[in-house]
């Protein structure tokens, strides 16, 4: 299994995961000409993608799944939240989850997991294949110990860092927008993530890509210096997602062995 983002951050986010014939996309906030020139740098047509995943509404990780799912007959899973929202309408066909759902598509085994965010019934993903896994979790305001319990043994992440609280709280985002940043339904800060390392069982944990970093309220020196307070924690190799260029195909790592390390 390998994965490949588009771009990450609040101007849109897209990932992409292939697992021997299967290849799905998670969420895409991107534009429709944007996506496909996105997909193009990875080496991939749209014809290709057997499916689209929805982690939730909010229009950098949903506003161009309606058009690509049209355009080229594409399922949609969603939840029954996201749905309700409208933002999905036009896509060439819906399927409705629950949160918690355990499901496959192709040859990639799945399972929803519920996250608190600030939209309709948000979820993220745990994506398994050929004793691989792979955790996708960004767009989460707080951890709890359900969401511990559902990436514990995952071998690679993709893991949202979004902002420092000094550089958001001295930032020029008014008021209300920095409480939801913060708050318990928005995003992690580099601390909230550093710990959720720290509070996983990382002993098969063999590949950390840092998503979601906000351009305005965070830094990468500031992500490496969080990382570095519980880098003896892990043996992962770390790779840095950025808004414009997200990141080229990473192998996802079986837990018996790391790959090369790397960052960037």
């Amino acid at each position: 299994m390998r994965f490949a983002s588009l771009g990450s951050g609040s101007k849109g986010n897209a990932t992409l995961i292939a697992g021997g014939d299967t290849l799905l996309m998670v969420d895409c906030g991107f534009t429709f000409k944007d996506t496909v020139s996105r997909l193009a740098r990875l080496g991939v047509s749209p014809e290709q993608l057997d499916a689209i995943l929805v982690t939730h509404e909010h229009a950098d990780h949903a506003s161009g799944v309606a058009a690509l799912s049209r355009r080229y007959a594409l399922p949609v899973f969603l939840t029954h939240g996201t749905a309700a929202s409208g933002k999905i309408d036009g896509a060439h066909r819906q399927v409705k989850i629950n949160a918690g759902d355990s499901f496959s598509i192709g040859e990639i085994d799945i399972r929803s997991i519920a996250v608190p965010h600030d939209a309709r019934e948000p979820i993220q993903f745990r994506l398994s294949f050929a004793g691989q896994c792979l955790g996708i979790l960004t767009d989460l305001g707080s951890i709890t110990p359900h969401v511990i319990d559902a990436y514990r043994g995952c071998t690679s992440l993709l893991l949202e860092f979004n902002h420092d609280v000094e550089l958001l709280n001295g930032g020029p985002y008014p008021v209300a927008l920095k409480r939801r940043v913060a708050g318990d339904f928005g995003h992690l800060n580099n601390h909230q993530a550093a710990q959720f390392l720290s509070a996983l069982d990382t002993q098969h944990l063999r590949l950390i890509a840092i998503a979601h970093i906000s351009e305005q309220n965070n830094t990468e020196e500031r992500v490496q210096a969080a990382l570095a307070s519980v880098s003896s924690e892990h043996n992962a190799d770390i790779f840095i997602a950025c808004q414009q260029q997200g990141f080229d195909w990473l192998g996802v790592q079986s837990g018996a062995a790391s790959g090369s390390s790397a960052s960037g």
